[in-house]
């Protein structure tokens, strides 16, 4: 049997963002809406006002009136909230012993990190974001611990050798910042997990050394100047996801199948003129994101895949249509349009998955989407 077309116009899928948005929005009123109105919360509280009064030897007399719980009562108001206030106590400082262990830092008033940071090797997590620190200093190799290291949005403009220290070290997050290279020292990270090196619009190239990131299951370097798949990502073993659109490649390694763990290949926005049959040899490969303008080939082999694969072939277009009113987004740059569609392609992606647990949907589709 034959494949399923479905065609678009983009008027539909831009509705669906929306429509998306919107429901979202209405599932956290009703969701409130829905607790504040439960029985289950006022019982619970009553509960806990029972037993705190059992436990201080307050006669059922003090607090029950016709059958009913009264916490109205003066002298019993404060032992009625003494349960919240304990669980509130409990959970503020499990809070507080986790947050010792994580470092936050936004805001345009940061152009460096603190002094302070260096005397907190034990940190488990680095978040900065939306600063304008533009290095990152060698001291980081301190920090043994360290599992993430999230640094989106800043103005960074090199990664230190001294990164290559951090054996720990899972998620790498440098998107949106000034990188023009990465360091052959990152290859050292041998337990690196995830590494997104997004939107810094310069980067040409990844070392080969980073080829020993077996681990590596998430790859993202969107929106850069890469002319082919670097060398090292084909040796990733374990990558399961590769993100490499909005770049300036013109063809695919025919030994691109080599990737027998790729789940997910996003590919929109080059310069592709044809597709390798290759593809059709990776088995796990279940979502191919092309951009459709420059294509003249593909093999029929991917449309009529048996494995399930969904084909998705996007016709470019201005961004400014991918704005809707639930966005607002203003777009002063092509760094800031390029967040703009990766936010639209993962919401896209979701609902992919989302139409695909449904009885209904269909798993070998391929969609031609005129954006």
């Amino acid at each position: 049997m034959g494949h399923q077309v479905i065609i678009f116009d983009f008027s539909v899928i831009r509705g669906l963002w929306e429509t998306r948005v919107k429901k979202n929005k209405e599932r956290q009123r009703k969701e409130k809406e829905r607790l504040e109105q439960s029985a289950l919360e006022k019982i619970k509280q009553e509960w806990n006002f029972i037993l705190e009064c059992r436990k201080k030897g307050i006669p059922q007399s003090k607090y029950l009136n016709n059958g009913f719980v009264d916490i109205s009562e003066k002298n019993l108001d404060t032992c009625g909230r003494t349960p919240q206030l304990k669980k509130s106590h409990a959970l503020s400082e499990v809070n507080k012993e986790q947050n010792k262990f994580i470092f936050q830092l936004s805001g345009e008033q940061w152009t460096e990190l603190p002094d302070s940071l260096k005397e907190q090797i034990y940190l488990k997590e680095w978040h900065v974001y939306n600063t304008l620190i533009q290095t990152i200093p060698a001291y980081i190799a301190l920090f043994q611990d360290l599992r993430v290291l999230e640094l989106p949005k800043n103005q960074i403009n090199h990664l230190p050798a001294e990164i290559g220290c951090l054996k720990n070290l899972k998620v790498l997050n440098v998107s949106f910042n000034n990188l023009k290279s990465v360091p052959p020292e990152l290859g050292d990270c041998e337990n690196l997990e995830k590494l997104d090196l997004s939107g810094n619009m310069e980067i040409t190239e990844l070392p080969f050394e980073l080829s020993n990131l077996k681990q590596l299951t998430f790859v993202d370097v969107s929106a850069n100047k890469f002319h082919s798949i670097p060398i090292c990502v084909l040796r990733m073993s374990n990558l399961q996801w590769l993100d490499i659109s909005s770049n300036r490649l013109k063809d695919l390694p025919e030994d691109i199948d080599r990737l027998d763990e790729l789940q997910t290949l996003l590919l929109q926005k080059n310069k592709l003129t044809y597709l390798p049959r290759a593809l059709v040899n990776m088995p796990k490969l279940s979502l191919l994101v092309v951009s459709g303008d420059d294509l003249v080939e593909v093999p029929t082999a991917i449309c009529e895949s048996t494995t399930g694969l969904k084909f998705v072939s996007l016709k470019d277009s201005p961004v400014e249509t991918i704005v809707c009113k639930d966005t607002e987004e203003i777009i002063e740059n092509e760094r800031e349009r390029e967040q703009v569609e990766k936010e639209f392609m993962k919401a896209y992606i979701e609902d992919l998955k989302e139409r695909e647990s449904t009885p209904s949907y269909t798993t070998k589709v391929m969609l031609s989407l005129q954006l």
